[in-house]
């Protein structure tokens, strides 16, 4: 069963069909050979519906949202602007100023692809004007936005939080801590880039024009107090911190910038509907299959298969990341949660790993799965944004892919990296 299953899956993705229909096809098949019928199909039904019945993933549209009204607004240009007004004339500051415009925008939007329009549209003819060569430029903006599906709010830490069961809150508060060592990391590295390079640095700004970035961006740096402090506060839950950020991404752009009208904001909404409308089919076909693999004892075959039950809680971690680091190189990552997380669930309570830490370091392999070859969806979104071919786009990434993969060892020896603030807040 378990080679039909995966079998007609890999046959479907080959010939070209979206993730949902082999999702959809695997779970049918699964039913008909458990169940000796088609008649049991209302169970199939009734998980596709279970699986998109939390609570908790009214957060996602939520966030969506904001996160469009934001980047055809004036939020993330005013963003922009603080971010270069205080480092643009270090060395790389154009570089450093970039990775802090997509850390600052991953705060208020929780999406890698949103972040590279909003961020990357206007840095990249920057960047190239100062010097930087485009493969560094767009290998810079594509990985530097997957800080933004760690730093809260992230839709791939909700979608695991769902899955797994896990406390969203939590993942939220310790996705900061990698997050902020990523632009670290990356600051590092553009800095002695520049340096090898010779980049000229951008003036300096005076301390009158960086008073005045910092009091345009003051509104829009409203959003992580909504969603950290108010959640570290216990005056809201994630879906609450979603719809104020919706609420406020409204005010904002309609009524304190003017930047939007109720036209421009029937079309964010139906932009909006359209990829919610994605995301919950992957959800609810993925509860579907989930069921049948658990139901078929699929991830324990699996699991004794590769001999993980003798393994300690490193070499689990280990196998876990390589697993959804090449799982997300070449299929949607949410789909990859859907699938592998039930997989392993069994195997991480039994070794006792924390499920913060786990989603932690899967979240960072989603992040990487969303800029790595040959599938990532950044790669692609810049591909559409800029107007560069694949093999360009690709070229300058290595570099920063090592980066995350060195963090991803450094989360699992020093697991404190996403632990610390978690401890502090919820501890």
């Amino acid at each position: 069963m378990i080679w039909a299953i995966f079998g007609t899956m890999v046959v479907l993705l080959l010939l070209g069909f979206p993730m949902m229909i082999p999702l959809v096809a695997g779970s049918l098949i699964g039913f008909v050979m458990l169940f000796g019928g088609i008649g049991q199909l209302d169970t199939m039904v009734q998980q596709i519906l279970g699986g998109i019945r939390p609570a908790s993933l009214i957060a996602v549209p939520m966030f969506i949202f904001a996160a469009d009204i934001m980047t055809r607004g004036q939020s993330a240009n005013r963003l922009i602007d603080v971010v270069m007004a205080f480092f643009g004339h270090v060395r790389g500051g154009l570089a450093i100023s970039t990775a802090g415009a997509c850390t600052m925008f991953g705060a208020v939007s929780g999406s890698t692809q949103a972040t590279v329009v909003a961020v990357g549209g206007p840095l990249r003819p920057r960047m190239l004007k100062a010097g930087y060569s485009d493969k560094f430029t767009l290998a810079l903006i594509i990985n530097a936005s997957d800080i933004a599906f760690l730093i809260p709010p992230s839709i791939g830490m909700i979608i695991y939080g769902v899955v797994s069961g896990t406390s969203i809150a939590e993942l939220f508060i310790a996705g900061i801590g990698p997050g902020l060592t990523i632009l670290l990391m990356f600051s590092i590295y553009s800095y002695f880039h520049a340096l090898r390079h010779d980049v000229p640095t951008e003036p300096r700004a005076s301390w009158a024009e960086r008073r005045r970035a910092l009091l345009r961006a003051l509104w829009p740096m409203g959003f992580p107090a909504i969603i950290i402090g108010g959640i570290y506060g216990g005056v809201f839950s994630p879906t609450e911190a979603a719809a104020a950020c919706v609420l406020y991404a409204l005010f904002l752009e309609m009524i304190v910038f003017r930047e939007m009208g109720f036209r421009q904001l029937y079309a964010t909404a139906k932009s909006t509907g359209l990829i919610t409308a994605v995301v919950f089919i992957l959800v609810g076909a993925g509860a579907a299959f989930s069921y049948v693999i658990s139901f078929a004892q699929i991830p324990q075959a699996i699991l004794a298969g590769i001999g993980i039950d003798e393994m300690g809680p490193y070499g689990v971690l280990f196998t876990i990341s390589i697993a959804f680091f090449i799982g997300c190189m070449f299929v949607d990552s949410i789909v990859v949660v859907l699938i592998l997380v039930p997989i392993f669930a069994p195997v991480v309570q039994a070794t006792g790993l924390d499920p913060v830490l786990v989603g932690t370091i899967i979240t960072l392999q989603m992040a990487i799965g969303s800029s790595t070859p040959p599938f990532g969806c950044d790669i692609f979104t810049a591909i559409a944004i800029f107007k560069r071919p694949y093999l360009e786009v690709i070229r300058g990434t290595p570099p920063f892919i090592v980066m995350l993969l060195g963090l991803t060892v450094a989360l699992i020896f020093f697991p404190q990296i996403a632990l610390f603030l978690r401890d502090l807040a919820f501890r």
